[in-house]
C-alpha cells in the first residue's frame, strides 16, 4: 500500500505541472498573438514609411527593399509637416497643463467634500454624452464671433473644455482610494487642507495624476474633428495634415506613413519615459 501511495503522490505532481506548462504555454500564445496584431500594422506603417512611391503601391507588397528617406524630407520640404508637429505639442502640452491641476483640485474636492452633490458631479459627466458633431457648429459660431477660429489658443480652451469632466472623475476615483486618515493625522500635526493635499495627497496620488495627464495628452494628440473646423493652415494639427494628404491624386500613401510615424514617435516617447508611473496609476486602488 506504501509503494502504490508513493507512486500516486509522484503522479499527480507531474499532471498537476504538465498542465500548468500547457496553461502557461496557452497564455503566452494569447498574448503573442495580440502583442502581433497591434504591433504588425505599426510595423507596416514604418515600412511603408521607408519604401519609394512606386514600391509602396505594389501588389504584392515588397519586404526586402532599400530603405529610403525621400519621403521624410518631402513631408518637411514640401508639406512643412514641421508647422503642423508644433501645434500638436503646444497644443496638447498647454492644454494638458491647464487641465491636470485643475482636475486634481476638482477630483479632489468631489471625492473629498463632494461639492455640488451628486447631481454636479454627473451634470460634469453628462457633458460628455453629447457627441462632439452636435456641439461642433455652436462651438464654430461662438469662436467666430470672439474672433478664435484659426487660433492655437481657441483650440486648446476647446480641448480644455471637453478633456476635463473625464480627468475630474478619473482623480475622483484615485482620491477616493485614499485613506481619509492620512489627511486627518496630518491636520492633526497642524496642517491646513490645503497643506495637508499637497504634502500628504500629492505625492500619494501622483501616479494617478500622471495617468490622467498622460490621457489628456492622448486625446489632445488624435483629437480631429474640432481640430478640422477650428484650425486652419498655420495652426491645423497632425490629424488634420495627415487628413490632407488624400488628394486628387489620390492618397500619398507613402508621405502618409513617414506622418503617421512621426505622429506615433512622442506617444512611444511618453510611454518609454513614464512607463513605472503608469502602471502604477493603472493599479492604484486595485489592492488596499
Amino acid at each position: 500500500m506504501t509503494t502504490e501511495s508513493n507512486s500516486l503522490r509522484g503522479v499527480v505532481p507531474m499532471k498537476a505541472r504538465r498542465a500548468k506548462i500547457w496553461a502557461d504555454f496557452a497564455t503566452y500564445l494569447a498574448l503573442s498573438v495580440f502583442s502581433l496584431a497591434i504591433l504588425l500594422p505599426i510595423l507596416w506603417v514604418v515600412r511603408t514609411s521607408l519604401a519609394p512611391d512606386v514600391m509602396a503601391y505594389e501588389i504584392p507588397p515588397r519586404l526586402v527593399f532599400r530603405p529610403t528617406l525621400q519621403n521624410y524630407i518631402e513631408l518637411f520640404k514640401v508639406s512643412h509637416f514641421e508647422v503642423h508637429l508644433r501645434n500638436s505639442l503646444a497644443i496638447a502640452l498647454l492644454s494638458t497643463a491647464l487641465a491636470t491641476p485643475i482636475a486634481a483640485l476638482g477630483g479632489y474636492g468631489f471625492a473629498r467634500y463632494g461639492s455640488g452633490g451628486r447631481a454636479l458631479q454627473f451634470a460634469v459627466l453628462g457633458t460628455q454624452m453629447l457627441p462632439g458633431i452636435v456641439l461642433i457648429l455652436p462651438i464654430f459660431a461662438i469662436y467666430t464671433r470672439l474672433r478664435m477660429v484659426n487660433t492655437l489658443q481657441g483650440i486648446t480652451l476647446a480641448y480644455l473644455a471637453f478633456n476635463l469632466p473625464v480627468l475630474l472623475w478619473l482623480l475622483m476615483g484615485f482620491f477616493q482610494g485614499i485613506p481619509v486618515d492620512l489627511e486627518e493625522a496630518a491636520v492633526i500635526d497642524g496642517c491646513t487642507p490645503i497643506q495637508a493635499f499637497f504634502n500628504v495627497i500629492f505625492p500619494i496620488s501622483a501616479p494617478g495624476i500622471m495617468s490622467a495627464a498622460v490621457l489628456s495628452f492622448i486625446l489632445c494628440w488624435n483629437e480631429f474633428l474640432f481640430a478640422l473646423i477650428l484650425t486652419g493652415s498655420k495652426t491645423g494639427t497632425i490629424p488634420v495634415a495627415i487628413a490632407a494628404m488624400q488628394t486628387q491624386r489620390g492618397v500619398l500613401i507613402g508621405k502618409l506613413a513617414a506622418a503617421t510615424t512621426i505622429g506615433i514617435v512622442p506617444m512611444i516617447i511618453i510611454a518609454l519615459s513614464l512607463q513605472k508611473y503608469l502602471v502604477r496609476g493603472l493599479s492604484f486602488g486595485a489592492i488596499k
